[in-house]
């Protein structure tokens, strides 16, 4: 089976996967949103280095139900984390070097799609100590208004860890207004409905209850000739 078009726009591809299922490219963060359609699998890979962390957190936007089955696989095809029928999830694993499996199920919907919103945040992943490493090549012991070079370092990385934990709160605050904004037209769209079908009920009502009444008024009886 064919990926679908939507899939192509993710990065450059390290390893080949298998039909149907993509891949990131390594990065601290990444997220991502999809249509999986109804009475299908998606599934996606992330390489991992051995003793880095895997932060996976994942949503159901909009679909009847906002359920969705969720599965996470091992490089050795362990399954990690099974979810059946969940809204959201937040899971955690400390990784092994090699190639994780993540996959989202609608099988077990027939009609309804599901928009499905997930993040990836990656730790100890090695580029952050490279970065360091080069910073220590341009430290002499010279001291810089009783700022060492080292300390500026330190205060950057503080900077740095504080941007991307408040993109990440915005990120996963736009999911939930997006989920909150569907939840909500759906319910003014079933309030718009039962609202006409009670109206609808009420008008056949009242034409009822004229005609009766005006039966009971009726002269029935036949004229004599």
């Amino acid at each position: 089976m064919a990926a679908p078009p939507l899939l192509l726009l993710l990065p450059l591809l390290v390893l080949l996967p298998p039909p149907g299922s993509t891949e990131f490219s390594p990065s601290l963060d990444s997220d991502f949103t999809f249509t999986l359609p109804a009475g299908r699998r998606e599934c996606f890979y992330q390489p991992m280095r051995r003793e880095a962390s895997l932060e996976l957190e994942y949503q159901v936007l909009d679909g009847a139900g906002l359920d969705v089955d969720f599965q996470l696989l091992s490089p050795k095809g362990e399954t990690l984390v099974f979810d059946e029928r969940k809204s959201d999830g937040v899971h955690t694993v400390e990784t092994e070097e090699g190639d994780y499996m993540f996959c989202f199920d609608n099988t077990f919907s027939t009609i309804s799609e599901k928009v499905i919103f997930f993040e990836l945040i990656l730790d100890n992943m090695g580029e952050e100590g490279e970065d360091q490493e080069d910073w220590k090549k341009y430290v002499t012991g010279t001291d810089l208004l009783d700022m060492k070079l080292e300390d500026i370092l330190e205060s950057i990385n503080s900077v740095k860890a504080r941007l991307s934990k408040s993109v990440q709160i915005q990120t996963l605050l736009r999911a939930f207004e997006a989920r909150d904004r569907n939840i909500q037209e759906s319910n003014f769209d079933r309030v718009n409905f039962w609202s006409m079908v009670n109206l609808g009920v009420m008008v056949v009502v009242s034409a009822v209850q004229v005609y009766m009444l005006k039966s009971l008024f009726e002269d029935k009886r036949k004229s004599r000739t």
